[in-house]
C-alpha cells in the first residue's frame, strides 16, 4: 500500500502538478515497518542459529543436527502459506513471537530417540531393511507422545484466539502463525524426520555419548538419587518456592502492553478554548521555535482544528504536533528517547499556558480509538446536569492529580467559549415586511460568504463566493449592515435584531444516550495497574456521586481488564482440554494429573524473571505464560511416558524412574534449551519492534529454567509418591 502511494505521488510530482508545486510526505511509516521487520527477521535468524548450535552440542553429530534444522525453514514456509491464505501479512505481530526452539520440539523427540537407538547397536552392521525397521520402531515408540505433546502445545494457544478488540487484533496473528508452524512441524516430525534419519544416518554412530551429555548425567544422577531419598522435603521446598513466587505477583505491577518505539513523537497541546485560527498559528509557531534547536529533531509539523473531510473532528484549540526525529545512529549526544522527551517538555514548560502531553502517532490513534479521549487512563462520569458533572469532574481531578505516577491529568475540553448571540425580533421584522430567512441569508453572506455563481475553465468549474472584506467582517460592523425592505425602505440590521455576548460550553459529550464528562490521565515512571488502584482508592473516599450519576474507568486500563478477565476464564478451560488430551494419551487419571503439576511449577521462573527485570505483568507476558504451559507439559509427557514404558516392561517403579530419567535427560535438556535459546535474541534485543515481545520472551525463558529443573527433579519424585500411594 505504502509503496503504491509513494509511486503515485512520484508520478504526480513528475507530470500532474503545476511548476514549482511538489507533494512531499512528512510522515511515512515505511521506515517503521522496515525497521520492525528487520528486528523480527534478525531475531529469527539468530534464534535459528542458536537452536542449531544447541542441537550440535548435545548430539555431537552434524548430520543429526541438520535433520532437525531443516524443519525450521519448512515449517516457516508452511506458516507463510497459511498466513497468505488467511490474508495475514508477515510483520511484527505475526512473526514476533515465533520460537523455533518450540517449533522443532517434535522433531527433536523423534530424532533423539532414533539417534539413541542407533547408537546402542554397538557397531553392529545392519542391512538397509534392518536399519529401516530400527528407525521405524524408534519413531513409533515416541510417535504417540510426540503427537499428543504437540497437540497440547497447540491447545495451550487456544486462549489467544479468544481475545477481543485491540488485544485480539494484536495477538491473533501471532497465534495463527505459531499454530500453523506447530502443525507443519508435527507433520514433518512424524514423516520427514524418520526418512532423513534413514538417508543421512547410514554410518555407525558413536557408542559413547559426547562429553557434555556424560557430564550432565554425572551431575544429574546423584542429584536425582538424593531427591528420591528425600521426597517429602523436595516436594515441600517446591511448594514453598511456588507460594513465594505467587506472593511476588502483586509486586509486579500491571500494564496493557509495553510501548513500541515508533521513531517519532506526537505532542498534544490544548490551547485556550476561544483561540482563533490566526492565534493558534502564532502559538504553534512559538512552540515549534522552542524545541527546534534540539539537534536530534529532523522535522516539526503542527496542525490545529480538523481537516476539510471531517475525519478528525477537533476544535482549533486542540493542537497537535508531529516531531520526526533522526535515526538514533545519527544522534551525536548519548541520550535516550525518554531523555529527549523530557528535554522537549522542559523547553515547552517555559512557555506560559502550555501544558503538553507526549505520545507517538500510532499510539495516540489507538488511545483515541479506545475511549475517544486523549489519555492512557480515562475516567468518565455520566449524568444529566452539566453543572453537577463539571463539579464531580473537578473533584476527581483534584483527587488524582498528585497520585504518584500521574504525569498529567486534565478534564477533556473543559471551559466555555464566548458566543455572539444574534436574536432576530420577529415582530419588528414583520413590521418592515422582512422574512426571517432573508435576514439570516444576509448574516451568513457577511460572515461566511455564499456562492453567487459558477465560473467554468474548460472542464473545471469553480464557485464564486460573495462576502464582505475581512476588515468589515466583525460583529460590531454587522450591526450597521443595511437591509432593503419590500417597500424599498433601507434599515440597519440592528433595527430588527439584538446582539449580545454569552458563554457556552466548549463541549457537550454524550455516550449511550447520556451526558458524559471525562478526565484524561497520562502516567509516567510507574506501572498502570498500581496508579489506577491508588486513583480508585482516592476517588472512592473523596467523591460521592448522587442518584442518576455513575463513573467508569476506561482507556488502556479497560483493555487490560477485559483481556485479563477473559483469559481468567479461557485459560482454565484450555488447561482442562489439555487434561482431556493427557487422559486420552495415557488412559490414566494419575499420569494426566502428574503431568499437569508441571504447569504451576513453570510459573516460578516466569514470575521471578519479571520481578528481577522490573517488567510489569502485561497481556504480552500473559501470552508468554500461555505458551509456557504447553512447553512444560511436553517435557512431562516425555518423562512420564517413558517411565510407564519401562515399568510395563518389568522394572520396579524406582528403577523405571532412575533409568527413564537418565534416558530422557538429553531430550528434556534439549527441548528446554532449544525453546530458551530460540527466544533469547528477542529477550536481549533493544531494537525498534522488540518492546512488545520482550515480556513474552522473558516469561518463557524464565519459566523454562524452573520447569526444566523441576521436571528433572520434582516430577520423578512425585511419580514415586503417586506410585506408592495410588
Amino acid at each position: 500500500m505504502l509503496a503504491a502511494v509513494n509511486k503515485r505521488v512520484a508520478q504526480l510530482n513528475k507530470d500532474g502538478l503545476p511548476k514549482g508545486v511538489e507533494i512531499k510526505a512528512y510522515y511515512d511509516r515505511t521506515w517503521l515497518l522496515d525497521k520492525t521487520l528487520k528486528t523480527v527477521f534478525t531475531n529469527l535468524v539468530e534464534g535459528a542459529l542458536l537452536v542449531t548450535f544447541v542441537l550440535l552440542l548435545f548430539l555431537g553429530n552434524l548430520r543429526a543436527a541438520a535433520i532437525v534444522a531443516v524443519i525450521i525453514p519448512l515449517s516457516l514456509l508452511g506458516t507463510f502459506l497459511g498466513l497468505t491464505w488467511l490474508g495475514i501479512p508477515a510483520n511484527l505481530l505475526s512473526l514476533g513471537a515465533m520460537d523455533f526452539g518450540i517449533i522443532v520440539d517434535g522433531a527433536v523427540i523423534v530424532l533423539e530417540n532414533v539417534f539413541r537407538r542407533l547408537s546402542e547397536l554397538h557397531g553392529r552392521t545392519l542391512s538397509p531393511r534392518e536399519r529401516m525397521n530400527e528407525i521405524l520402531s524408534a519413531a513409533v515408540e515416541v510417535g504417540r507422545p510426540t503427537l499428543f505433546s504437540m497437540l497440547i502445545i497447540i491447545a495451550a494457544h487456544i486462549p489467544i484466539f479468544t481475545l477481543q478488540r485491540h488485544e485480539g487484533r494484536i495477538f491473533a496473528p501471532m497465534a495463527y502463525s505459531v499454530t500453523g508452524a506447530l502443525v507443519c512441524s508435527l507433520i514433518f516430525s512424524l514423516t520427514l524426520v524418520p526418512l532423513l534419519c534413514y538417508l543421512l544416518l547410514r554410518k555407525n554412530l558413536s557408542e559413547k555419548e559426547n562429553v557434555l551429555v556424560r557430564w550432565c548425567k554425572g551431575v544429574y544422577r546423584p542429584a536425582l538419587e538424593w531427591a528420591l531419598d528425600r521426597r517429602k522435603w523436595v516436594v515441600a521446598v517446591s511448594a514453598l518456592a511456588l507460594a513465594a513466587s505467587l506472593a511476588l505477583v502483586p509486586r509486579l505491577g500491571t500494564e496493557f502492553l509495553p510501548e513500541l518505539n515508533e521513531g517519532s513523537i506526537w505532542i498534544n497541546v490544548p490551547l485556550h478554548p476561544s483561540t482563533s485560527v490566526s492565534e493558534a498559528r502564532s502559538e504553534l509557531k512559538k512552540i515549534r521555535d522552542a524545541i527546534a534547536h534540539i539537534p536530534e529533531i529532523n522535522t516539526i509539523v503542527y496542525k490545529s482544528g480538523r481537516p476539510e473531510d471531517g475525519t478528525d473532528p477537533k476544535l482549533v484549540s486542540m493542537a497537535e504536533i508531529l516531531v520526526d526525529i533522526k535515526p538514533e545512529s545519527e544522534w551525536k549526544r548519548k541520550i535516550t528517547k525518554q531523555q529527549l522527551v523530557k528535554e522537549m517538555d522542559a523547553a515547552l514548560d517555559r512557555l506560559p499556558g502550555v501544558q503538553a502531553s507526549f505520545s507517538q502517532p500510532i499510539r495516540d490513534n489507538i488511545l483515541e480509538s479506545i475511549s475517544q479521549i486523549d489519555g492512557q487512563i480515562v475516567v468518565k462520569i455520566f449524568g444529566g446536569d452539566l453543572n453537577v458533572l463539571r463539579e464531580h469532574a473537578q473533584g476527581v481531578l483534584s483527587a488524582i492529580a498528585d497520585v504518584p505516577g500521574v504525569a498529567r491529568a486534565m478534564i477533556d475540553r473543559q471551559g466555555e467559549l464566548p458566543q455572539e448571540l444574534i436574536q432576530i425580533d420577529r415582530a419588528q421584522a414583520a413590521r418592515y415586511g422582512l422574512n426571517i430567512v432573508d435576514i439570516q441569508d444576509v448574516i451568513e453572506t457577511v460572515l461566511g460568504g455564499r456562492e453567487a455563481t459558477v465560473i467554468w475553465e474548460g472542464e473545471k468549474k469553480f464557485g464564486v463566493v460573495v462576502r464582505v472584506p475581512p476588515n468589515q467582517r466583525s460583529l460590531t460592523q454587522l450591526r450597521d449592515i443595511l437591509l432593503t425592505a419590500p417597500n424599498g425602505t433601507i434599515i440597519p440590521l440592528a433595527s430588527v435584531a439584538s446582539f449580545k455576548t454569552i458563554g457556552g460550553a466548549m463541549n457537550i459529550a454524550r455516550e449511550n444516550g447520556g451526558r458524559v464528562m471525562a478526565i484524561g490521565v497520562f502516567i509516567e515512571g510507574r506501572d498502570m495497574g498500581s496508579v489506577v488502584a491508588d486513583m480508585q482508592e482516592r476517588v472512592a473516599k473523596q467523591i460521592k456521586l448522587g442518584e442518576g450519576y455513575s463513573m467508569s474507568w476506561s482507556g488502556e486500563f479497560e483493555n487490560q481488564e477485559r483481556a485479563m478477565k477473559r483469559l481468567s476464564v479461557i485459560v482454565p478451560i484450555s488447561i482442562f482440554l489439555i487434561f482431556i488430551l493427557l487422559f486420552d494419551a495415557f488412559k490414566s487419571f494419575k499420569s494426566a494429573a502428574l503431568i499437569l503439576l508441571n504447569i504451576p511449577f513453570a510459573l516460578i521462573g516466569g514470575i521471578l524473571a519479571l520481578y528481577l527485570l522490573g517488567i510489569p505483568l502485561s497481556v504480552s507476558a500473559a501470552i508468554g505464560f500461555i505458551a509456557l504451559f504447553g512447553q512444560a507439559v511436553l517435557n512431562g509427557v516425555v518423562m512420564v511416558s517413558h517411565f510407564n514404558q519401562l515399568k510395563n516392561a518389568g522394572m520396579s517403579p524406582e528403577e523405571a524412574v532412575v533409568q527413564g530419567s537418565l534416558t530422557r535427560l538429553r531430550t528434556v535438556l534439549m527441548t528446554g534449551l532449544l525453546a530458551m535459546f530460540g527466544l533469547l535474541p528477542m529477550a536481549l534485543s533493544s531494537d525498534i519492534g522488540s518492546e512488545t515481545q520482550k515480556p513474552l520472551a522473558v516469561v518463557v525463558i524464565g519459566g523454562l529454567i524452573s520447569a526444566t529443573i523441576l521436571t528433572l527433579i520434582v516430577l520423578p519424585t512425585l511419580y514415586m509418591i503417586f506410585e506408592q500411594r495410588y
